[in-house]
């Protein structure tokens, strides 16, 4: 079995109204019922927004802290699930189930060693 990340990411920007939300929640609770039965869910997690990150870099020695995220983008990563499966066609499977790759992206990714 190999662990994979699943990165979920939205455009930045406007988030779902509460109905919008409302409507999908229960494809949530479905996927999240389905990954514990099939026993391939390590961990999942939804990240704060955008605004709350601190970035961290190096330079030269010299350790920078700045608000926010790294980069401007259109897209930031919202969160994420964990999962130990087969193989990438069995990860890519589950991925395409997540509820806000319709307005995202899911990002599919081994993780070393999993």
């Amino acid at each position: 079995m190999s662990q994979y990340m699943l990165l979920m990411y939205m455009p930045d920007g406007p988030q779902p109204s509460p109905e919008e939300i409302k409507e999908e929640h229960p494809r949530w609770q479905a996927l999240y019922g389905e990954m514990h039965q099939a026993g391939v869910l390590v961990s999942n997690s939804g990240l704060s927004p955008v605004e709350s990150a601190t970035t961290v870099r190096i330079r030269d020695g010299e350790t920078l802290v700045t608000d926010g995220p790294f980069a401007e983008t259109k897209e930031v990563l919202h969160g994420y699930f964990l999962i130990e499966v087969a193989d990438l066609d069995e990860a890519l499977k589950w991925a395409e189930r997540i509820p806000s790759a319709a307005r995202g992206s899911v990002e599919v990714r081994p993780v070393w060693g999993g």
